[in-house]
């Protein structure tokens, strides 16, 4: 190629970049929203959980949080709780997005009005609710001793269990939704087309199915992970102080201990596994992306 040729060339990409850029800086507001009041208060944090009593650079914080038995129960109780309820979740959302897409009409539309509505209701309404359905004289206990299968009230609200159906319930839509958005994208032929070259049902959900819905799965487990791994309303209000969570022990330190530093130690602590599954999820994606390249 002839330098005329080159020159020529990147003239005309010039005023290609030039608006890249200045279509670029719509983004600034944004990020200056983000930067100060996201980014600074969390580095605020950072280096309030660094600093001791003297006032010295110290990982006395995290080493203490982390040689504490009861600290590290209940961080392990925070990642269980999170994980199951993940995964409950991922089991509900699953088949429910398939049928959301083989549906059609005005049922697709309810199912997505289903879907969507909950999310407008607050989260403290959601939770209360479920501590009333799952209360002594709620409705369960009242349908289990209606149909005679227990003789008094079961006891299921403070329990883990009822964590972690309560909190599936209100993050399920954040599950459903990215892996409805991308099923609806499949073609419905590809079952076909595996069953004509002898693969069975079983084999082709592994080989064929499964893989092409993994962007979604992955989208929705960063959702609903990251929001279990932190919420503090709903273990309030449905297992109380019986099961602490990280998010509640953050307001315990700054609330009514005042340890700022205790506190920052588990924001950072939080903060750290929320980033983790993210730039965990993002790099899944990519490696999914490229083997289906």
């Amino acid at each position: 190629m002839s330098a005329e040729a080159i020159t020529a060339s990147v003239s005309q990409l010039a005023p290609v970049a030039k608006e890249r850029d200045r279509f670029a800086l719509l983004a600034l507001p944004g990020l200056l929203y983000l930067g100060i009041l996201f980014a600074l208060p969390l580095l605020i944090l950072l280096v309030k959980s660094l600093i001791n009593a003297e006032g010295d650079l110290s990982l006395a914080g995290y080493a203490a949080f982390f040689s504490d038995p009861f600290n590290l129960s209940v961080f392990w109780r925070t990642l269980r709780v999170a994980l199951l309820t993940t995964l409950l979740s991922l089991v509900l959302a699953y088949p429910t997005a398939f049928a959301m897409v083989r549906a059609g009409g005005w049922i697709l539309t309810l199912m997505l009005v289903a879907m969507v509505l909950p999310l407008s209701v607050g989260v403290i309404v959601k939770a209360f609710s479920w501590s009333i359905v799952l209360r002594s004289n709620g409705i369960v206990n009242q349908a289990l001793m209606g149909l005679g299968l227990v003789d008094e009230p079961v006891r299921l609200l403070f329990t883990e269990t009822a964590l972690v159906f309560g909190a599936a319930n209100i993050f399920l839509p954040f599950m459903v939704l990215p892996i409805y958005a991308v099923v609806r994208q499949l073609d419905p032929n590809l079952s076909g087309a595996a069953a004509t070259l002898g693969s069975g049902p079983l084999r082709t959900f592994l080989t064929v199915t499964l893989p092409l819905t993994l962007p979604g799965i992955i989208a929705g487990v960063a959702f609903v992970f990251s929001l279990a791994v932190s919420m503090y309303v709903i273990p309030s209000l449905i297992v109380g102080e019986r099961h602490q969570n990280l998010a509640m022990m953050i307001a315990r330190a700054f609330l009514f201990l005042r340890n700022e530093q205790l506190g920052s130690v588990i924001a950072v602590v939080l903060l750290a596994i929320a980033t983790a599954v993210v730039f965990s999820s993002a790099l899944l994606l990519r490696l999914v992306e490229r083997r289906q390249r």
